[in-house]
């Protein structure tokens, strides 16, 4: 079990890393075929663990806990993102700021990469509510389907989620819930490097919502898998901890994907834009990591991540 949950966290620091690399405007700009790429497979690998590792099991008082204390961050940081919109030239950005709008971001369309704490609120909530009146039904994979099921009508006719995702999170959530470990379904294998490299000869597959798509998502959570045992012990105890903490990355990265514009000028001597990549990136992934130090130092974690520590080590 150790050694999988370790592989999946690699995964995740991974993605997230894609994520804040690709965040930055100047990057996604200068290769968008790279950045469709990597929108591609890195948030749907972040569904299939969110769903694989949801915990059914918690009594509800605990279970709706643990959603709230996702809310709180969110709600504050989506609230902050609009604003930030209205006057800030982002690609999100916002004519007319207004309550209405404020509340319409934040519940049913958020900006940003909040949509993914919106969407893993609103899926888990469902799937735990599913489960629990679902008791009934003993076989495992019926109840899944059923729940899938559900997802989807729910994100198909209200809106609130894209149905792709929800079942990308679906799977995940299947897998646990039949008891297919998920290296048991996604294979670790160097191979697929050789198929991930065809489908990357044409842009075409380069969609989460097609076969190719999710051929891909499969491959480079099947590579990522196989590198991760043969990783140096830095890198891997380096990278677990990025994987243990993507929450607090994913919330506090766009003030610092933001922030990092001010960074150009300083390296518009390199064309290839890689240094500032690697610069920007850095401050990203360390002033996260800082300011979730400071929430636990200064005994404010309680408030906002509803624990007294938030930083895993």
């Amino acid at each position: 079990m150790k050694e999988r949950l370790e592989a999946a966290d690699f995964i995740k620091c991974v993605c997230i890393v894609l994520m804040v690399v690709f965040h930055l405007a100047y990057i996604g700009d200068k290769y968008p075929v790279a950045k469709q790429f990597v929108y591609t497979f890195h948030m749907p690998a972040f569904l299939i663990l969110s769903g694989y590792f949801l915990n059914v099991c918690k009594p509800a008082k605990d279970f709706l806990r643990s959603m709230w204390w996702l809310f709180v961050p969110y709600a504050v940081f989506e609230c902050g993102y609009v604003v930030a919109a209205s006057f800030l030239p982002t690609r999100d950005a916002v004519d007319h700021l207004s309550a209405t709008l404020v509340f319409r971001k934040l519940f049913i369309d958020p900006l940003g990469p909040y949509w993914y704490l919106h969407t893993l609120i609103i899926a888990s909530v469902i799937a735990y509510v599913l489960t629990s009146g679902l008791k009934r039904i003993s076989d495992a994979f019926s109840g899944s389907l059923l729940v899938a099921v559900v997802l989807a009508a729910v994100a198909h006719f209200t809106g609130l989620m894209t149905v792709t995702n929800v079942l990308y999170y679906a799977l995940g959530y299947m897998l646990a819930r039949i008891g297919v470990p998920l290296q048991s379904f996604i294979r670790p294998s160097c191979w697929a490097l050789l198929p991930l490299l065809l489908l990357m000869t044409d842009a075409g597959h380069f969609d989460k919502n097609t076969v190719g798509g999710v051929a891909i998502v499969y491959l480079v959570m099947s590579l990522l898998l196989a590198l991760y045992p043969r990783l140096p012990d830095q890198v891997r105890s380096a990278s677990s901890f990025i994987g243990q903490n993507t929450l607090p990355i994913l919330v506090f990265s766009p003030i610092f994907t933001m922030g990092a514009k001010v960074l150009l000028p300083f390296f518009a001597f390199d064309s290839t834009g890689m240094l500032f990549l690697a610069v920007a990136t850095l401050i990203t992934l360390s002033g996260s990591m800082l300011l979730t130090w400071l929430l636990d130092r200064l005994h404010l974690s309680r408030y906002f991540w509803g624990r007294e520590r938030f930083l895993r080590y």
